[in-house]
């Protein structure tokens, strides 16, 4: 998976650092739902069954395959 520095960084966090690869990896290829920005990033949003079906965020970069973010979405409503 390609990731940006961005996201290197964001890992960093106490509230992303212990965010699975595999459950991003798993919202990038099995989206609940999915929004192109006018920029061109890429909003893809899947559930986390071991957080008791919380949303996982994640944003990637235009061409659909590198990573910029990815975060729990409180406030996500499918």
């Amino acid at each position: 998976m390609k990731v940006t520095e961005h996201f290197r960084r964001s890992r960093l966090a106490d509230d992303r650092k212990w965010l699975k690869m595999e459950w991003i990896e798993h919202t990038i290829t099995n989206p609940v739902d999915e929004f192109v920005q006018a920029d061109g990033r890429i909003r893809r949003w899947g559930t986390v069954p071991e957080l008791n079906g919380r949303y996982l965020r994640v944003v990637l970069l235009p061409d659909g395959e590198t990573v910029m973010t990815a975060f729990l979405d409180r406030r996500f409503r499918p």
